[in-house]
This record gives C-alpha cells, structure tokens and sequence, in this order.
C-alpha cells in the first residue's frame, strides 16, 4: 500500500495501519507507543496523509498528500493543511494560545486549537486529523478538556497519540485509544535511513544507537558524541572514588532536561552491555556477573521514568556501582 512504504523498520505497526485502511476501519483514536526515536511522529503524518489524500489512501503526489507531509517553516513548526492538526508542548507561542508551556501541554492549548475546529469538520481532505505530540504531556485540565471529544469524536475526525512513555499517559486517554506498537529500529532500516540523510554509520556508532534514528543522528556528530563520551567518563569516575557528588550536581545544574538525562543513562547503559559481550567472549562463565551492571543503570533510568528524583537515582546507580568488583 503506497501510503506506508516508507515506513521502514516497523513491519507490525505497518501492517496494522494497512489492514486498517484494507478493510475500511480506520478507528478514529490510535496510540503511537514505543522508544524514542524510532519512527512514531513520521507514522503519525503518514497515517495523517493517508486519511486527507484526495485520490488513494496516501498517494504522496497530490496536494494533500504533500501538503500533509510538509513543516512549516516559519512560526510554528506544524504541517501545511489544514485539516491536519499538530498539538505539543511548546509548539504555540504564548502569544496565540494564552500561557507558557514549560511543564506539559497546557489546556489553552486544547482549547485553542483544538476544541475550535471539532465543529466544523475537514475544511479539504476527506478527515480532520490532530496529532499529539508527547501525549503523555498532556496536564490533567488538557486531558479532560479533550478526553468528550475522545468519547465521542465528530464524523471523519481521527486522533494519533504518539508517546515514548505510555505509563505516563493519563489513563482515561490511554483507554479510548487503539495501541499500535513501535519497536527499536533494526540496523539494517537505520542504516538506511541514515544514509539517505547523506550519513555513512559505522558498526559501532549503529550498536550504540540502540534501534533509535534521533540517537544515531546525534552520535553522527563528533561533539555530541564527546558529550555522552564524558558522561560515561565522569560516571566511571564517580564509581572508581565511590563519590556521587559529581553525577548528582550533573542531574541538579540540568532540572528541566530529564530526557537529555534518560538518554545518557540509555547510552551508558549501551556501554556496558557491549563491553559485557567483550568479558563475556573472554569468560562466558562469568556472565550473570558482568550483566548486573548493566542491569543497575537500567534500573537508574527506570526510576527517572517514573517521576523519581534523577539526583536520588544518580547518586544510588553510582553507589551500587560502587559496590561491584571491577
């Protein structure tokens, strides 16, 4: 089906999507849920585009379907029709939708740019489409604002939910909506991806990308590599002097970038499991033993996602680090 081929890496998540539009059951509220990076946002236009094309369900010749694919590129970064609609913290200044968003997605936003159009239908395509960015994000007031129209949508509207933390996600919202699952991207999918971006991977920057394309992206950069380079460094540093102090004050001088975070621990985490698979080569024996590592920073990262204090969980991840033979 034309409208999903570039969906490379998710054959599940395609196929589902497909035989949605196969047997005519499009359902109006999906859940895009999987890791960062691995392709939910792009499903989501794609899905968007296949719903407002003019001819077949997502051509990508006709205006529509080019228009649905299309960021804007001045103000707000949102795709060009008009019946698709983009919602996410921070996507709206201020100055349109009536308040900051620094801590999720505010209900003004809802109210302003969502609610509005629920009357009146597509304006051109064939459905009205709203895309959630990090709809777990979504404040409890957002929530409920929407949570009637999720119930009880009108004709020919649809919403995607996309998340990277589905547990976070208020549970009246996840209940109305259909899961589709993504999961890390292969390499061989990533690979491509990154060389059509004009990018040449090498084995060990696809390994330390863990199926992510955001990931991949950042680790194509010389600097950002040196940048969780020095994190893991300043880890090992830590557990070496058993001295959390380091790590904690990393987690304390960064408060509104716990996913900047989550992603350090992630790529530590990498780290270790690949230099697991080195030791265990040497001595398979020992295995259990060189995985539990491993299974400490998981467990660090883990707490993070669930609302804990990263400083709590730095300074706990560098301790028990600590504590095991080197």
């Amino acid at each position: 089906m034309p409208g999903f081929d570039d969906l490379l890496g998710q054959d599940a998540a395609k196929t589902t999507l497909e035989r949605a539009f196969s047997l005519g059951k499009v359902h109006h509220a999906y859940r895009f849920e999987g890791p960062p990076g691995v392709g939910k946002t792009f499903a989501a236009r794609l899905l968007a585009r296949a719903l407002v094309c003019e001819r077949v369900a997502g051509c990508g010749t006709c205006s529509s379907c080019t228009r649905a694919m299309s960021l804007a590129t001045e103000g707000p970064e949102i795709p060009g029709h008009p019946d698709v609609i983009m919602v996410g913290r921070g996507l709206y200044p201020a100055s349109l939708i009536g308040s900051q968003e620094s801590t999720g997605i505010s209900v003004d936003q809802i109210r302003k740019i969502v609610l509005p159009r629920m009357g009146y239908g597509p304006h051109e395509g064939r459905a009205l489409v709203i895309i959630v960015l990090d709809a777990d994000e979504l404040t409890i007031a957002a929530a409920n604002s929407l949570l009637k129209t999720l119930e009880e949508p009108p004709q020919n509207t649809h919403f995607i939910l996309v998340t990277s933390r589905p547990k976070r996600l208020i549970d009246t919202i996840a209940s109305r909506t259909i899961r589709v699952r993504f999961g890390p991207l292969p390499k061989a999918a990533l690979r491509t991806l990154l060389h059509t971006e004009g990018l040449s991977p090498d084995e060990d920057l696809l390994e330390r990308a863990q199926g992510s394309l955001d990931r991949a992206r950042l680790l194509g950069s010389e600097e950002e590599r040196a940048t969780y380079a020095n994190f893991v460094e300043a880890v090992e540093k830590a557990v070496e002097a058993r001295d959390p102090g380091a790590a904690v004050r990393f987690a304390e001088s960064r408060p509104g970038e716990r996913d900047v975070l989550l992603d350090h621990l992630r790529y530590l985490g990498t780290s270790y499991a690949l230099r697991e698979r080195e030791r265990a080569e040497r001595a398979p024996e020992r295995l259990g033993e060189f995985a539990e590592d491993h299974r400490i920073v998981l467990r660090a990262a883990r707490a993070i996602e669930q609302n804990g204090s990263p400083a709590l969980a730095l300074e706990a991840l560098i301790l028990e680090l600590s504590d095991r033979p080197r």
